[in-house]
């Protein structure tokens, strides 16, 4: 794995040996499972000596908190910006939908891993992680009421922007690099059937 790509992966990560660890864990943990994976093993797959990961990480569960913590980071940046965008609230639904589930189809192991293994979190990660879920939501559920108060969208948003959002997240349990539609494409055809979902029509 390239550093660049590595680099993409975790853009808020400012230290390249702890990108490239997070990187490793990611593999490691999509291959073995959390529970499975050792520390040696994390930074073996980083080409590091299994010393090296305790001075950027505690442990390996301090390894887990900062994959989840980014990516549910990301994830929410995602949806402040789209949903802060131009245009009514169809149009921002469509980007914010789009732009999600192409997320989760591109970075499929990084979201299955933040999705599937959050029981795995220490108790204060576990809460720093649920708070960044809600306020994703809670962005997301504004976004519809918006809708919803403009005649645009015609549904409870509070459910609604859970059902969103579900769908978006599922990807990550069954894309693979080998899967199509490709995440753009996908993306946007998750758009059309949430835009339908929500009351609204297709352009």
């Amino acid at each position: 794995m390239t550093n660049d790509i590595v680099a993409d992966q975790f853009p808020a990560v400012t230290a390249a040996a702890a990108r490239r660890l997070m990187a490793a864990a990611v593999d490691s943990f999509s291959e073995r499972g959390y529970h499975a994976t050792t520390t040696r093993d994390i930074a073996t797959a980083a080409g590091m000596s299994p010393a090296a990961l305790y001075v950027h990480f505690p442990s390996k569960a301090a390894v887990l908190a900062a994959i989840s913590r980014n990516g549910h980071e990301q994830a929410l940046a995602l949806v402040e910006s789209a949903a802060s965008g131009p245009g009514d609230p169809p149009a921002r639904m469509r980007v914010l939908v789009t732009e999600m589930a192409a997320w989760h189809a591109t970075r499929h192991q990084i979201a299955r891993i933040v999705q599937y293994e959050i029981n795995a979190l220490p108790d204060a990660d576990y809460a720093t992680v649920a708070d960044l879920r809600l306020r994703t939501e809670r962005v997301v559920r504004a976004l519809i009421a918006e809708g919803v108060a403009d005649e645009h969208f015609d549904c409870d948003a509070r459910t609604a922007a859970r059902a969103v959002l579900s769908l978006c997240v599922d990807i990550a349990r069954w894309y693979t690099a080998g899967s199509t539609p490709k995440p753009a494409e996908l993306g946007r055809r998750y758009a059309d059937l949430v835009i339908s979902m929500l009351g609204g029509s297709r352009p």
